[in-house]
């Protein structure tokens, strides 16, 4: 019998049936729906309800399409929650970390607790979304859904609480938050009183690979289908993506290409150094009780953005059509740094591309394809540089990287980041977020017994593509002239 696997990313969610029959594991997609954030007043919120609607439909379609499953589990982007107050009941709809509510709030939360101490704590990237300075914005303002709350969920725990009834938070999500201590494996209750956050709001965190509970008999009777167990995998979504690199022995690069893009190394224990807060690295946790030292990248939400205003002008414009418009420009003629503050989000995404070579004095790109260029060839060398970065805090030279997600597709991307890194790119699986969901279901139903066994089955299952660097003098000259209209060091 197969396992449904719930992934959802930042513009998109699937449910997908995963089969292993002789070693072999099949992934069949059995629904496919939008994720569209909801502006209402000042904010933008996630449609957590329609979500959780769209679970359901995925449940229902399975069973009209005859496919019997052992088992459910979810994944989902990191740092939003869900506020339940003393009922059970959700307190309004999830923020958007795009949501402009934490602009400045880091530098309010840094005179509290020094960045400095907050990185020694727990290792992670300070970036103004993450979870610790949402929970600020909300006490700051004195938000009434705070005063109210009785526990918080992280995304796929909500989700997994509406299927259940269970309330539990998972280790690897529970990492991105900035309030979880790796070392004592529990939530940092001293930073949590210090920050003036109500302590009794954080559930108790299992690992993934833990039985949460069986999905509501009510909740079985309406989809008409038999109550499954319901696990907690690695629910950040990024590591369900790792626990599917198909990478061999030893240690290993990872870029997960989608919305953004997380390049790292899987560490034993998380690495707490000031070197790698100086470079505000994140170690979040992954499967096995490993932890994941990597950087988060914009990634191909500008390109998305791109896309979406040149529609909105009445532009004809495919992400396929973007790529082949981009592979007719000549490379490397315009840089931009992807996480430079102008393009976390911007009005209007082309014009913020134009603004900072302007400002940078480079060559102006004008068209689609110039700007999608421009985009691509910043990005790949982007990743060369957090590569090199990886490299030095792990202490490990790096043979090449496994590229996974649905960024992928996007061969010309591909076939740039080898250019720019100057060694091979293995890229597959396309569906690794979901694919790690599958596998870990099974580890917990005894069916693979580790995380090694696992990626073996991947490397079985879907064959990665190859891609080799062709021009390396080229690129290494461009790798140069980035850094240096970047300022990056």
């Amino acid at each position: 019998m197969s396992v449904l696997a719930f992934d959802l990313g930042a513009s998109s969610g699937r449910a997908l049936l995963g089969t292993l029959e002789n070693g072999k594991l099949t992934v069949r997609e059995v629904h496919r729906f939008a994720n569209d954030p909801v502006h209402t007043g000042k904010h933008l919120h996630w449609d957590i309800l329609r979500l959780y609607h769209e679970m359901k439909q995925g449940i229902i379609k399975a069973r009209q399409q005859g496919l019997a499953f052992r088992s459910i589990a979810i994944d989902s982007w990191a740092v939003d929650y869900g506020l339940l107050d003393k009922n059970g009941e959700l307190l309004g709809n999830p923020y958007h970390y795009r949501d402009h509510q934490t602009d400045g709030v880091m530098a309010q939360v840094f005179e509290q607790i020094p960045e400095r101490e907050l990185f020694g704590r727990n290792g992670i990237q300070f970036l103004q979304f993450n979870t610790i300075f949402q929970l600020y914005a909300l006490k700051e303002r004195q938000a009434v859904a705070l005063q109210q709350a009785d526990q918080l969920l992280m995304i796929p725990d909500l989700l997994r609480y509406f299927l259940t009834g269970e309330r539990k938070s998972e280790f690897s999500n529970a990492s991105t938050t900035q309030l979880y201590h790796p070392l004592e494996q529990d939530w940092d209750r001293e930073l949590i009183e210090r920050l003036g956050l109500p302590a009794h709001l954080f559930a108790p965190v299992v690992l993934p690979g833990t039985v949460v509970g069986q999905l509501r008999p009510e909740l079985a009777a309406e989809l008409d289908v038999p109550a499954c167990p319901v696990i907690a995998v690695a629910e950040h979504d990024t590591g369900s993506a790792v626990a599917a690199v198909p990478a061999g022995e030893g240690p290993f690069a990872y870029l997960s290409c989608g919305t953004w893009s997380l390049m790292g190394t899987e560490v034993d224990a998380p690495v707490l150094t000031e070197r790698a807060r100086e470079l505000n690295f994140t170690n979040e946790g992954g499967v096995g009780g490993t932890f994941r030292l990597l950087k988060n990248i914009m990634g191909l939400w500008i390109i998305q953005e791109c896309k979406r205003i040149w529609e909105q002008e009445g532009q004809d414009v495919s992400f396929a059509g973007l790529a082949q418009l981009a592979r007719q420009e000549s490379a490397c003629i315009s840089f931009i740094d992807p996480d430079h503050e102008s393009f976390f989000n911007p009005s209007h995404m082309p014009s913020a591309i134009q603004a900072y070579c302007r400002t940078t004095n480079q060559t102006v790109p004008e068209t689609p394809g110039q700007i999608t260029r421009c985009i691509m060839d910043s990005l790949a060398l982007k990743y060369r540089y957090i590569l090199g970065l990886t490299a030095e805090l792990s202490g490990v030279e790096f043979a090449g990287l496994h590229m996974v997600g649905g960024g992928i597709q996007n061969e010309l991307l591909c076939q740039l980041t080898a250019e720019a890194i100057g060694k091979p790119v293995w890229a597959g699986p396309v569906e690794a977020s979901a694919i790690g969901n599958i596998l870990v279901q099974y580890m917990a139903l005894g069916e693979i017994q580790s995380i090694r066994d696992a990626r073996s089955i991947v490397r079985d299952s879907f064959p990665a593509a190859l891609y080799e660097p062709q021009e390396p003098e080229v690129w290494d000259k461009a790798y140069a002239e980035f850094v240096q209209v970047t300022g990056l060091q």
